[in-house]
């Protein structure tokens, strides 16, 4: 083997270690910036006002009424273009949601159908009687009955009813129901009122059809969801690092690993998406995802998130921008902050409270 053939070999080798070693140091570096990140002992003043302000509101929740309040700190970026402005919805929709939110039907949402007894049924022979129809095409179909006491709730097993309604959900995200599914609703209940002893009143089909495409053009017209990203402005983060550590910000992972931040009573604030590379080991951007119809105002989601977004970026020594990657200032999130207690206004105006549980049905 000749001198050059020697020293090639060589200079190729010093390259591999030196390949290797520098991904090393990158990986090291990546995962110090995260570590060093959240190791300062001291109280992150932003991260304390949101804790206390969720906890707050988690211990006065029950004594509080479904009032939106006037004034709503600032939110975050608006992701799709139009999706918070201002809205002028029929008058016709206004509404009042009903005090009882377990009852799985609701006269804005779904085609009701009163099902008259000509006695009373138990209530095994109801919901046996309903199984084949609890689905027509992505549509749900629910009932409830009217019980011993003269109130109405979900058909279970050991009732007893004297009157029942049926009902399907008239719109979905995917779309409204057709004149197919809305004969194929009716042939059904006309098939188990002969099992159940009941006299349908059923509606007319145009009138269903015109409700339907209101309740979808609502749906599309509400369905805003809002996002704020942190973008590094130096080495990425480790993601064997960063979960862990957003975990103890007080994230909660969910059994398909979506980070949400929790309000404290059961539901969400907002969710996280880390973004990871396509090794999945390193990320550049995080994503705070905040769906608007589905967190009640009195939540506060956005002053929470934008807070959550500050003290991640100041941790991570990152940039707060928006989806285009241009930096969102506190001015900017101000004025969104305006567009967004328009939103709220607006939808209350168009007979549904965001958080509620019909909004929980429309937009989940």
């Amino acid at each position: 083997m000749s001198e050059l053939q020697v020293s090639l070999i060589a200079i190729g080798g010093a390259v591999i270690v030196g390949v290797l070693f520098y991904d090393k140091w990158r990986e090291w570096r990546a995962r110090k910036s995260v570590d060093n990140a959240f190791s300062n002992p001291h109280e992150d003043v932003l991260m304390g006002e949101l804790v206390q302000t969720a906890a707050q509101r988690a211990q006065g929740e029950a004594a509080s009424s479904a009032e939106v309040p006037e004034e709503l700190s600032s939110p975050v970026q608006e992701p799709t273009e139009g999706a918070l402005q201002s809205h002028s919805p029929p008058a016709s929709s206004a509404r009042v949601e009903p005090a009882s939110k377990s009852l799985p039907l609701d006269d804005f949402i779904d085609c009701i159908i009163p099902m008259p007894l000509q006695g009373p049924v138990r209530g095994e022979k109801v919901v046996a009687a309903f199984q084949p129809l609890h689905l027509i095409g992505n549509k749900p179909v629910h009932v409830i009955g009217q019980n011993e006491t003269g109130n109405w709730e979900p058909v279970s097993v050991g009732g007893i009813y004297s009157s029942l309604k049926a009902g399907m959900q008239m719109a979905t995200r995917r779309s409204f129901i057709t004149e197919l599914e809305f004969s194929e609703l009716v042939a059904g209940i006309n098939q188990l009122s002969e099992d159940l002893g009941a006299e349908p009143e059923l509606p007319d089909m145009p009138d269903v059809m015109a409700r339907a495409r209101k309740v979808h053009q609502f749906i599309t017209e509400f369905d805003a969801k809002l996002s704020i990203n942190i973008e590094a402005r130096g080495a990425a983060w480790m993601m064997s690092s960063l979960r862990p550590a957003l975990q103890r910000m007080g994230m909660d992972q969910r059994p398909d690993g979506m980070l949400v931040m929790p309000d404290g009573d059961g539901g969400m604030l907002f969710s996280l998406s880390t973004n990871p590379s396509a090794s999945g080991e390193i990320s550049k951007l995080l994503t705070l995802l905040l769906p608007v119809s589905l967190v009640a105002p009195d939540r506060e989601a956005f002053t929470a998130m934008s807070a959550f977004a500050k003290s991640l970026a100041q941790r991570l020594t990152g940039g707060i921008v928006d989806d285009n990657g241009e930096p969102l200032s506190d001015a900017a999130l101000a004025s969104i902050g305006n567009e967004v207690r328009s939103f709220y206004a607006s939808m209350e105006e168009a007979g549904v409270t965001a958080g509620s549980h019909l909004a929980h049905r429309l937009f989940a």
